[in-house]
Formats: structure tokens, sequence, C-alpha cells
């Protein structure tokens, strides 16, 4: 024997114009897609998406202001003023002793600028003066930006192994070549 099936709600059957409303319910929905369709064609065809009468995000930017903006955005506003240090180090310094001595680099980290003299003089002389030098480093560039200036003197020669060397030689590779 087969159990009876409980009754299914039986879904009322649609006027005409119930039906014509969800006709033109469709019929919008599938103009809006075609529609949209055609709108992105034409992005495509035009090269995308463009600006309109009011400024947007979407519109070119003069090259300082998309440099400033990419700095701000990067978060690299300390290293490139530190940077800007360094092309400007004869104006902060002197020119004698920028003559003398120029900046290699900054340890954003420690905050550590690395200053390398040409003479054992200019080095002692520049260390003597390093505090006052930080003071003016850090009223340009905002305060704690620079805390230690270090001072190197000048590199020695490269350091040749062995006591006999032949003129021209680049060492015991030389021979099998």
């Amino acid at each position: 024997m087969t159990e009876p099936q409980p009754e299914q709600p039986k879904t009322p059957e649609l006027s005409g114009v119930d039906l014509a409303r969800q006709a033109l319910v469709a019929a919008k929905e599938q103009a809006r897609a075609r529609g949209a369709a055609v709108q992105q064609k034409k992005q495509a065809r035009r090269g995308g998406l463009r600006s309109g009468a009011r400024a947007d995000g979407r519109d070119p930017l003069p090259l300082g202001a998309a440099i400033n903006r990419l700095i701000t955005e990067r978060g690299w506003e300390t290293p490139a003023a530190v940077g800007g240090v360094m092309g400007r180090w004869p104006q902060l310094v002197g020119p004698e002793v920028a003559q003398h001595c120029e900046p290699q680099r900054y340890d954003e980290d420690a905050r550590i600028l690395t200053v390398q003299c040409d003479s054992t003089a200019w080095a002692t002389q520049l260390r003597l003066l390093a505090p006052q030098l930080v003071a003016r480093l850090n009223e340009d560039l905002g305060h704690g930006t620079v805390k230690m200036l270090k001072v190197l003197g000048p590199g020695g020669p490269a350091r040749r192994y062995g006591a006999l060397r032949a003129p021209g030689s680049k060492g015991p590779g030389d021979t099998y070549g």
C-alpha cells in the first residue's frame, strides 16, 4: 500500500495583470544587463574609465605632486629628507668642510649619519663640530631625525698580502688561464 502524500500548498495561479508585471520586471533586468554590457564595451574601446568634469582620483597629477603622494603613501618622508640633506651638504656645513667631508649613508633605525673625511685632521675637526652639526641637521629635518654623527677617517690603501709581488699580478689564479 502506498502512503498518502501530504498535500502541497498550491501556488495561486497568476492572473493576466500579475503575469504582465513579472514580464515587465524580467524585461527591465535584461535591458539593464544589456545596457551595462554595452557601456563596458564602450569604455574598453575608449581605453577604460574617463574622468568627468570634476576632479577625482583618476585625473593626472603634476610630477611633483605625484612624487610627494608616493613618498607619503610609502612612509619615505625621513629617508627622502635625509637624501635632500646629502644633496645640500655644502649649504649645511659650509663649502670648506664639504670639500673635505662627505656624507656616506644614513641608518634610519639607529638614526646615525655616517660621514667620510679625506684626512684625519678633518675627521678630528668634524668630531669636534658634531654636536652643532647634529643640532643644525635636526633643525632642518625635524627633531630627533639624526641622533649621532659617525665620522670616518680616510680609508687606507688596499691590503696586499705577501712581502713580494710581481707587477701586474692578480694573485695565484692568473697562472691558470
